[in-house]
């Protein structure tokens, strides 16, 4: 029987395979790579994009903040000229008012009533004055009370033999003004 030696043969074979392994390996490593890199390019792009936006989106933040602090500079603007123009109405409205608080006053005090200070603050008229007796202070406080322009009158002090007005009743009392409204409700 002959003899035949194989070994060669298997062992190219198997040399050719690890060369086809080693082959296909080393693509596959480059095709690794290869996917890694575009990946990661596509990322980098993708995180720059962001990235623009993100700042595009701040500068719009920063400009619109701007532009709400001005509007807020504008509103309290608009709050300090309504104030003001609040305060204007009302002292057109009450203009008038001190001549009718003197007018009034003239027509309601009784004879034997004499002011001698009058105080204003706010829609209180605090009235200081002597009279002949007791019946006339009551007097003006009922004419005070039945008055457009005045309600609620307080005596908070009277007495008798003060000087220099000995002889006398001096008082003080405090009324509130409602600006004619019982009047102007009437007509």
């Amino acid at each position: 029987m002959p003899h035949i030696n194989l070994l060669p043969w298997r062992e190219e074979l198997r040399r050719e395979r690890q060369r086809q392994f080693i082959n296909i390996a080393v693509g596959a490593a480059i095709l690794m790579i290869g996917i890694i890199a575009l990946t990661h390019i596509q990322i980098d792009g993708m995180i720059n994009a962001q990235n623009a936006r993100n700042s595009f989106l701040q500068d719009q933040i920063t400009r619109v903040n701007a532009e709400i602090k001005e509007i807020e500079s504008l509103e309290k603007e608009k709050q300090a000229l309504l104030a003001r123009m609040k305060i204007i109405q009302e002292l057109q409205g009450s203009r008038s008012e001190i001549v009718h608080l003197f007018d009034e006053l003239a027509r309601i005090i009784p004879e034997q009533v004499y002011l001698i200070k009058l105080d204003r603050t706010g829609h209180e008229v605090h009235l200081e004055g002597v009279a002949d007796s007791n019946e006339d202070i009551s007097e003006f406080m009922r004419r005070l009370n039945a008055s457009p322009w005045f309600t609620n009158p307080k005596l908070t002090v009277i007495e008798t033999g003060k000087k220099p007005y000995e002889d006398d009743s001096w008082f003080k009392l405090t009324v509130n003004l409602t600006g004619g409204k019982v009047e102007e409700e009437e007509k």
